[in-house]
This record gives structure tokens, C-alpha cells and sequence, in this order.
């Protein structure tokens, strides 16, 4: 590998969170959300790290479960968002894959399905997202009709997602807490779950018998402020490259596509193999912090396919940018969410949008 620019995937970080997220709520089970690329760090890789100690995985898709199966991964294996398909059923009866139920269609179809043997369900409630699961109204019927079903084993987990968890002054997270509990069944073979990691970590009244982390197993807060318990977390991915050149920026000068920055003063310009090609965000603003060396520098000029420009001359003050020298797009002492925030975006975004083209490097 010659090109700088690559993600280090620090396993020890990812072990440390998931821990924390099962000491938060430790009388429930915690299955590690690995969707989207495990959030752009490797499905494979984060899943293999946690196989010891998670119970089961959650992913959005069967492509994405089929994918942990044929690397060996035996967990059972949540799609959060149910079939798509009827022909679905089958491959997740044979790969114990458990299937979320959030509409009509999809519990007809299951209940319909040819199987040899049940399929084990997530009953998704709606309490207050609006974005998938049945009405409150229609839980009860539902519940029972699926309990009715040969192809439907007995234990039903009934589930919802948070609007507004990320938000602690917010009044909705407890308003959908209570209308949960109304609605969702309580008898013994019914299980529940409410929390993702914004609960987990601010939350403790959605703690149920199953517990969602995913966001924060990779190391960054859902939170826009400081919180007690997101402040234990430790970032998974260093996002890094390299200065591959280094000029001299006569004041009045211009750096990079559209001309969109002027040095006000002679400048020392760092020149770092990253781009938009790379999933570095091309609408980072000028003054976007990169770290050379350990030292926060400012994002100048156009963000460009494979390239970014940063200004150095307060660095050469302190010690001699070269080629070759490290920089950190985001890690330790970079969140990536305070990159985000310079871009207008959310961290996850940045997380899950990273292209196969960098490689992750397993620390």
C-alpha cells in the first residue's frame, strides 16, 4: 500500500464501548447495530470483534446478514427493516435471521409462508417517529395474530425507535416511553426494546430486555453536548493520511478549485492526499480543523476529489511540517462529530459514507 490516506480500526475502542453500553443497562441483552458497513467501519471486521460477547447483531438488510453468515458469523441476526420480498422468509428461517414486522404486508406474508420451521419476529411499534411500525391501536391484534401462527415462534420481541433521544431537554423521548407502555403486551414470553445508543448513554428509564447500540459503539456521542456517560467513549476510526507537498503562498494568492480562499499573509501550504473521493466532505469550509502532526491546522481552499490543502504557517512555528507527516482528518482529539458540525452534517454521515476505496486497517 503507497497512497497515506486510510482508516485505523481500533478494536480495543469498539470492545470498550460495547462494554460501557452493557454496563449502563446490565440486566439487558445488548445486540451491536453493524448495518451500513458496521457505520463505515467494516461489517465483518466489528462483528468478529464482538462475536464473544454479543448475543445477536442488527443489520438493515438480508444482503447485509447474508454477508456476516459467509464470514462465519453465527449470532442470530435482526434486519431492522424486515422482508422486502416474500422469498426472504425462507433464507431466514434457514439462517436464523429474525425478522421485524412493521406492516400489514409483512405479517401477512409471513403468515402465509410455506416454512419448515418458525421464524423468530421483532414486533415494530410506531410511538411517535411516524417512520415505520404499526399504530399503536393495531398492536394488540398484531401481536396476537402473530402468536397464532405456526410459522411464528413463541417469543415476540415488540420494539421501537426514539425521535428525539439525541435531544435530553426534549419532552417526546418520554412521551413515546409512556405510550410504549400502554400499548406494548406484558406476558412472559413477550420481550422489549426501546433503547439505542442515546438512550443507553442519557435514558436509563428505556431500558428494557434489549438494548440497540450503534452510534456510539463506534466511538462518538449522539449528543451536541458534553454527557456523563458519552464522555467515556472511545473513537474506533482514525481517519488519516499524509502531506504529500508543501509551497509557499505569497499574500494575495489563491489555494485550490474556485479560487474560493486568499492567504492574507504569506502562508506555508500543506498539500494532503484526501478528498471528496475518499469521503472527506467536499463542503468543508475554509477553517475546517485537520491535526499535522498532533497540532490543529485550518482546512483552506477547496476540498478536491483526492486532495485537501491546510495551512501550516502557525505549525512551522513550532516544529517543521515535512513531506510524509501524519495528519488526522478526524480520531482522537478530532471528533468526528466537530468536523461535522464545520460541514452542515452529522457525524454518522461522515462514518457511514466511507468509500471501499480507503482501506480499513485492523489495529
Amino acid at each position: 500500500m503507497s497512497r497515506p490516506t486510510r482508516a485505523l480500526i481500533d478494536l480495543d475502542a469498539l470492545r470498550h464501548n460495547y462494554k460501557l453500553a452493557q454496563s449502563l443497562a446490565p440486566a439487558s441483552k445488548t445486540m451491536p447495530m453493524v448495518k451500513a458497513n458496521a457505520y463505515g467501519h467494516g461489517a465483518v471486521a466489528v462483528a468478529e470483534a464482538l462475536a464473544d460477547s454479543a448475543p445477536a447483531f442488527g443489520v438493515a438488510c438480508i444482503e447485509e446478514a447474508l454477508q456476516l453468515r459467509a464470514a462465519g458469523i453465527k449470532q442470530p441476526i435482526l434486519l431492522l427493516e424486515g422482508i422486502f420480498d416474500e422469498s426472504e422468509i425462507k433464507l431466514a428461517a434457514r439462517h436464523n435471521f429474525w425478522l421485524m414486522v412493521e406492516n400489514q404486508r409483512q405479517q401477512d406474508a409471513i403468515i402465509g409462508a410455506d416454512l419448515s420451521h418458525p421464524v423468530s419476529v421483532w414486533l415494530g411499534v410506531d410511538s411517535g417517529m411516524h417512520r415505520l411500525g404499526f399504530q399503536p391501536g393495531e398492536v394488540a391484534a398484531v401481536y396476537q395474530a402473530l402468536r397464532g401462527s405456526r410459522n411464528v415462534n413463541r417469543q415476540i420481541v415488540i420494539a421501537s425507535h426514539f425521535a428525539c433521544a439525541d435531544n435530553l431537554a426534549s419532552t417526546a423521548t418520554e412521551k413515546q416511553i409512556a405510550l410504549f407502555d400502554q400499548v406494548a403486551p406484558r406476558d412472559s414470553e413477550c420481550l422489549h426494546s426501546l433503547a439505542n445508543s442515546a438512550a443507553i448513554l442519557g435514558w436509563p428509564q428505556a431500558q428494557r430486555d434489549w438494548q440497540r447500540p450503534g452510534y456510539m459503539l463506534y466511538g462518538a456521542s449522539p449528543f451536541a453536548e458534553p454527557q456523563i456517560n458519552a464522555d467515556q467513549l472511545k473513537p474506533v476510526m482514525h481517519f488519516e493520511s499524509a502531506v504529500i507537498s508543501l509551497r509557499t503562498v505569497a499574500a494575495g494568492e489563491s489555494v485550490g478549485y474556485t479560487a474560493n480562499w486568499t492567504a492574507e499573509r504569506n502562508s506555508r501550504i500543506a498539500t494532503i492526499t484526501v478528498g471528496y473521493g475518499d469521503g472527506y466532505p467536499r463542503q468543508a469550509p475554509n477553517g475546517t480543523p485537520v491535526l499535522v502532526n498532533g497540532v490543529r491546522c485550518p482546512l483552506v481552499g477547496r476540498v478536491s476529489m483526492d486532495m485537501i490543502t491546510v495551512d501550516v504557517s502557525d505549525l512551522n512555528n513550532v516544529t517543521e511540517v515535512a513531506i510524509g507527516d501524519r495528519a488526522l482528518l478526524w480520531g482522537p482529539g478530532l471528533p468526528v462529530n466537530e468536523v461535522a458540525q464545520h460541514c452542515g452534517t452529522i457525524g454518522y454521515e461522515l462514518l457511514t459514507r466511507m468509500p471501499a476505496r480507503v482501506p480499513r486497517i485492523i489495529l
